[in-house]
């Protein structure tokens, strides 16, 4: 069996087993922790104790968070007639119709979040097998379809991050880089 290395030994002896921590000290020992030569991500693990199979218990929605998650994300656009125009301006990074839709069919997936107009979701949801299982379907739910494209383009641009309820009932979301205050 391998064994573990040097940094992971270090960081295992800063971390009490069965202490439960406040947030503040949680926040310190995460950082003191992370050795990585990268900026490593920073993950919240909830474990909520409710069975995702019946629709009253799963737990799904977004929230912005202040500082963001470091990353930046490229936005497509579902929209057309003067909806492109206020998606361009709101800095998206691809906006188009039936062009983008016949390029995603063709296996074209260059983009981390997909909103669109309630108008394009009957073209959109030709789509649902391929955006569907990777998560890229826009959702009524998650103010991914919306006419209002300039809230939606710059929630995302700023850090929007995206929450639901796994098999398990555990909620899974990545909340900051180490390098962060």
């Amino acid at each position: 069996m391998a064994k573990a290395g040097k940094k992971y030994q270090e960081a295992c002896k800063l971390v009490e087993p069965g202490k439960l921590y406040t947030a503040a000290e949680a926040m310190d020992l995460v950082k003191k922790t992370a050795t990585a030569k990268f900026d490593e991500s920073i993950e919240l693990h909830v474990r909520l104790g409710v069975d995702p199979k019946y629709p009253d218990q799963q737990v799904r929605g977004a929230i912005v968070l202040p500082n963001g998650t470091g990353k930046t994300k490229r936005v497509l656009v579902f929209a057309k007639g003067e909806k492109v125009k206020e998606a361009e301006a709101a800095g998206a990074d691809f906006v188009g119709s039936d062009e983008i839709v016949q390029k995603i069919q063709g296996g074209w997936l260059d983009f981390d979040v997909a909103v669109a107009t309630p108008d394009m979701m009957g073209t959109v949801g030709r789509l649902g097998k391929i955006l569907g299982p990777r998560g890229l379907m826009p959702n009524p739910k998650l103010g991914t379809v919306t006419m209002d494209l300039q809230k939606a383009i710059s929630e995302v641009k700023a850090g929007k991050v995206e929450y639901r309820t796994d098999k398990a009932g555990n909620v899974h979301v990545v909340i900051g880089k180490a390098s962060f205050d």
